[in-house]
């Protein structure tokens, strides 16, 4: 499994009965988890919370907040600080476990002597974009919701990279990839990490189970004659490391050969010092 266990601003406190309670800077929050299929190791009651989301029997839901929190604050991964605000879909803006894959990219990033391009597609709030930038590489960041596209600059000037060359689009990727394709640009490393179901902009449908492989195959129109690395990420339920691992190698593997990895990610969990799975991911790198 691939873990994320170097945070210090984060650290997920326990898991239990479909929640888990996580500290995110100097806060607390509780919030639901369907894999926690498991008790909680400590009196929940015990840890005091500053903010719990409820579920809604009907669907959605919403916080409940025990003191005053602002509307966003710091947390920070090495050299790396990211805005977190609860939203109103129970997340916060930032995927902590991810922190493993950031790690992988600038490991491959800074691994080469040459200028690095990366494409980020599905980009949300830009934990990947600020670590490629980090790395040294030209980043492209690309995502449907302008939000997002907003936040992950916040993020990028909070962790000193907003002066790199990173281009921010807002737009469907799909879209976007097809006009790369015929603009003739090349990419050393594309990352994405796509919904299980989305609209674009203008209200294009994306649903993964039809539209994952042939995007990653019109993607290796715009991978480099030779490239650095492939990833991608999913959240989606049921969805096993191996499919994403059986897309890469189907596509990028049999076009430039190379490595195929995949395995699920994780945060270990103070507690019980087990590891709570949080996706899947699969890896491509050049041989």
């Amino acid at each position: 499994m691939y873990v994320a266990n170097d945070w210090r601003d984060y650290e997920l406190i326990d898991t239990g009965n479909g929640e888990r309670i996580e500290r995110w800077g100097k806060y607390i929050l509780r919030r639901p988890d369907p894999q926690v299929i498991w008790p909680f190791q400590q009196n929940p009651a015990a840890v005091k919370i500053d903010g719990y989301y409820h579920r809604s029997s009907s669907g959605g839901g919403q916080w409940e907040f025990f003191k005053e929190l602002p509307e966003k604050w710091v947390v920070r991964y090495g050299s790396f600080s990211f805005y977190v605000r609860p939203t109103g879909f129970k997340h916060t803006g930032l995927f902590p476990e991810q922190a493993a894959n950031w790690n992988w990219i600038i490991s491959k990033i800074q691994a080469r002597s040459y200028p690095v391009k990366v494409l980020n597609l599905f980009a949300y709030t830009g934990g990947a974009t600020v670590a490629a930038a980090y790395a040294g590489a030209e980043v492209c960041h690309v995502d449907a919701a302008k939000s997002m596209v907003g936040w992950a600059k916040e993020n990028a000037a909070l962790s000193g990279v907003a002066e790199r060359p990173v281009r921010y689009i807002n737009d469907d990727v799909i879209k976007f990839v097809q006009r790369e394709a015929r603009r003739g640009r090349r990419y050393e490393g594309i990352i994405m990490d796509p919904p299980s179901f989305g609209r674009g902009p203008g209200g294009e449908v994306w649903k993964i189970e039809t539209e994952l492989f042939p995007l990653v195959q019109a993607c290796t129109a715009i991978l480099a004659l030779q490239p650095l690395f492939f990833l991608i990420n999913s959240y989606t339920t049921g969805l096993a490391p191996t499919v994403l691992k059986n897309i890469l190698a189907l596509t990028v593997g049999e076009k430039f050969g190379g490595i195929v990895s995949c395995d699920e990610i994780g945060l270990p969990v103070s507690a019980s010092g087990i590891v709570l799975p949080c996706g899947a991911s699969g890896r491509w790198e050049a041989g």
